[in-house]
């Protein structure tokens, strides 16, 4: 009679209805609104219109398009609709007509941010790893000394944090929570109030242990991990006592987890089973290499494994509920000082096909393919990622209740979400396991109910939605992005003209978020000195050293159209500053000053620039195609958190940005 799920505007709600062509009675449809009241009608198919006609196994059938005939409410409601002895349920999600967007932009105001991976924040209390309250420190330094609006982040989700194939934030073990090497250990109430705990971190070895990981060059997550968590299990040791006894925060905890529900059992018992079988046999890795009977997370088996390893269980639920408290804490505290967006999070686009969602949830994933990318001049065999594609079909006949819940999960304590590569909504390249990649093709979803519940979550919770929309996109695709209020993601190394000429700062676009480079390219220090490019040959992507001359060639070339483009856009270089690119061997200030000009002079509503651009840094987060050739993921910041606060060092990038955000009127009201 009716679809299973209908995803619509709460401004004109409507519903296709299926009936046999026979079939001339009432139709009833009952209501249940998210907040528990109820509503029923009844629909005279006498007085409706067909849109279209069908034939099903010799049966004729009309269908109709109805509008639901009470006013809309925003949220998930529950829809039963009966026509004669025929009903169906429905999940009816009504949803805002665009995403959130807060006063000052749509107003024409303009922000600017500053982006950091917290991993590689350095400060002199931490444990070899940026924290949370590493993060509140940064945000004193973001808001005091820049006066900006938001500090970007790096994809915060769980990580199997197994060097060097287990550390991108962008091939998560779980989308929906978070790591645990970003938890401030001291910070835990559990700690400050156990003498035993600080009795063991102040031993001099346990402090000589995470002072080497602090000092250590690149962040060590299998050994942050493991220093954390052997703390961590004190810690909870401790609290089981007063969860037995129900007290206050015994309480908070229960709340937490029910709130979370099967989502949060679910990763929890994963957690508990690979730490289990792999502590059994060390060579067990991956959940395929499990016992058949723990594949699946609903056997008598798994549940008869998490009865009788409740505690551990409950362990990995304590460490979730730890980093909700504390990153909840980071938002609060960056909005206090006066940053209206605070934290910018970012939701990656990938799985790990061995991970805790493809054990959770694999209905929801297609088996038999991967997702890549089509053939193109960078990538001419085209490209292999490696995961599943969704089922847009299981997400559609199960309300979408999964991917609301990616959502939610990821907009919570923020002021902003973007969206890794957002053209998933329309479309993923899929690659049959028997193909190489060249062979795969586009395979469409249902963009306009996942949009439309994008923005849902994001006018709820008050985020800005920021689409990765960088490659080929389609016009059409952008026009439906831009329809629903969702931020353009433009950077300046990739805004040209057809001939590769770049544009200017008023042809960016205004809704838009404006930025100079990715985790994935060259810094900017890096760029004017082909530190990228010297990182590919000493990784061996290069098969020839004529690929290598030719990679520097068309860097002088691309840095001479910069330099052009400067000089064009006006008032951003000094007369007497070098016109040929050959004659600046590396990125001097006044280039630095310009570049970061040129952004903030944009008309895009949002302005990011990464600390690695910001502080003249050379090398970048990742260098794509390679896994233990280079460092991936695993570069510390050049300042500590505490030195960015002081003045004891010269701070011309502080006073250099501070400066253009006040020019071109990127501050907080």
């Amino acid at each position: 009679v009716a679809p299973p799920t209908v995803v619509a505007s709460v401004t004109a709600p409507a519903i296709r209805l299926n009936l046999p062509q026979t079939y001339a009675g009432p139709v009833a449809i009952e209501i249940r609104w998210e907040d528990g009241a109820s509503e029923s009608a009844q629909i005279l198919t006498e007085d409706l219109k067909p849109v279209a006609t069908a034939k099903l196994r010799g049966q004729s059938f009309r269908r109709f398009e109805v509008t639901i005939p009470f006013p809309g409410k925003l949220g998930y409601h529950e829809m039963r609709v009966t026509a004669g002895t025929s009903n169906s349920r429905v999940r009816l999600i009504l949803c805002p007509n665009k995403a959130f967007s807060p006063s000052r932009l749509t107003e024409g105001g303009r922000a600017g941010g500053v982006f950091v991976s917290l991993y590689g924040l350095r400060s002199r209390r931490n444990w070899g790893c940026g924290d949370f309250t590493d993060l509140k420190r940064f945000a004193e330094w973001v808001a005091g000394d820049l006066n900006a609006s938001f500090i970007g982040l790096n994809p915060l989700h769980a990580l199997a944090n197994r060097q060097p194939y287990n550390t991108s934030p962008y091939l998560p073990l779980c989308s929906f929570f978070k790591n645990l090497i970003y938890l401030d250990i001291e910070a835990i109430e559990d700690f400050r109030n156990s003498a035993s705990a600080k009795r063991a971190v102040s031993h001099p070895d346990f402090q000589a242990c995470i002072e080497k990981l602090r000092e250590a060059e690149f962040v060590e997550y299998e050994k942050v991990q493991r220093v954390k968590l052997r703390v961590l299990r004190a810690l909870f040791r401790q609290f089981l006592n007063e969860y037995r006894s129900g007290s206050a925060r015994a309480n908070e905890f229960k709340q937490y987890m029910n709130s979370e529900g099967d989502l949060l059992d679910r990763f929890a018992i994963f957690c508990a089973l690979d730490e289990n079988l792999h502590r059994a046999n060390p060579d067990v890795w991956l959940f395929r290499d499990w016992p058949a009977a723990y594949h699946d997370p609903e056997s008598p088996e798994t549940r008869e494994f998490a009865r009788v390893h409740w505690r551990s269980v409950l362990f990995y639920k304590y460490v979730q509920w730890q980093i909700e408290i504390q990153l909840a804490d980071a938002q609060a505290y960056a909005r206090s000082l006066g940053m209206p967006i605070g934290l910018y999070h970012d939701l990656a686009l990938a799985t790990d096909r061995f991970g805790a969602d493809l054990w959770s949830h694999p209905r929801f994933y297609i088996d038999g393919c991967r997702v890549g990318a089509p053939p193109d001049d960078f990538s001419p065999a085209g490209q292999d990622w490696s995961f599943p594609p969704p089922s847009a079909l299981e997400h559609y006949k199960d309300g979408y209740r999964l991917f609301s819940e990616s959502i939610r999960q990821n907009v919570r304590h923020g002021g902003a979400l973007r969206i890794d590569h957002v053209m998933r909504f329309f479309h993923l390249f899929w690659i049959p396991d028997a193909l190489e990649a060249k062979d795969g093709i586009y395979v469409r979803d249902r963009h306009e109910d996942l949009i439309r519940i994008l923005a849902l979550e994001s006018v709820r919770n008050e985020v800005i939605i920021v689409g990765e929309d960088l490659g080929t996109v389609a016009d059409e695709i952008r026009e439906t992005l831009a329809k629903f209020g969702i931020l353009s993601y433009r950077l300046f190394y990739f805004e040209r003209w057809g001939d590769g000429t770049f544009k200017l700062p008023q042809d960016y676009p205004k809704n838009a978020l404006a930025s100079i480079s990715t985790h994935d390219l060259p810094t900017l220090a890096g760029f004017w000195l082909n530190r990228d490019i010297e990182a590919r040959r000493a990784a061996g992507i290069f098969k020839t050293e004529a690929e290598f001359e030719e990679q520097v060639a068309d860097r002088m070339r691309e840095k001479q159209r910069i330099l052009d483009v400067l000089f064009r856009a006006g008032g951003l270089l000094p007369d007497h500053h070098p016109r040929n690119a050959a004659d600046i061997p590396e990125l001097n200030g006044e280039l630095h000053n310009a570049i970061v000009g040129f952004l903030a002079r944009t008309p895009s509503a949002l302005m990011l620039v990464a600390e690695e651009d910001l502080m003249k840094q050379m090398d970048q987060q990742n260098l794509p195609g390679t896994t233990e050739q280079y460092p991936n993921w695993r570069h510390k910041t050049r300042f500590t958190v505490e030195e960015l606060r002081e003045q004891t060092l010269p701070r011309e990038f502080t006073r250099m940005y501070r400066g253009w955000l006040e020019r071109t009127n990127r501050q907080p009201a």
